[in-house]
């Protein structure tokens, strides 16, 4: 139940329409994420993009919700900042198993 509400607010957090996309950062809380975990340096904002469009397919594709915690817990810098780029290379690791 847990692991579908995190995937749930991911997902929510995800889908930006084009009017949301042209609202400043500081309504969007994932590009204002992005933007201080990148120093709002573009291409990493950029990368950023790419890697959680590509996790969030994935996580639809493969259906291995329960890596969503621990990829959580693994991904986040100074506590509450998420790193995109991490955490697709974390849910894509054939190596994390279900304890």
């Amino acid at each position: 139940m847990m692991t579908r509400l995190i995937l749930a607010a991911l997902v929510l957090g995800a889908s930006a329409s084009a009017a949301q996309s042209r609202r400043p950062p500081l309504y969007d809380p994932v590009l204002l994420n992005m933007g201080i975990v990148c120093q709002w340096n573009e291409r990493c904002i950029g990368k950023q993009k790419r890697a959680m469009k590509s996790a969030l397919n994935y996580l639809k594709k493969n259906g291995v919700a329960w890596k969503v915690q621990v990829c959580n817990r693994n991904s986040a810098r100074n506590g509450t900042r998420k790193d995109w780029i991490g955490f697709n290379n974390c849910i894509r690791n054939p190596r994390i198993r279900r304890r």
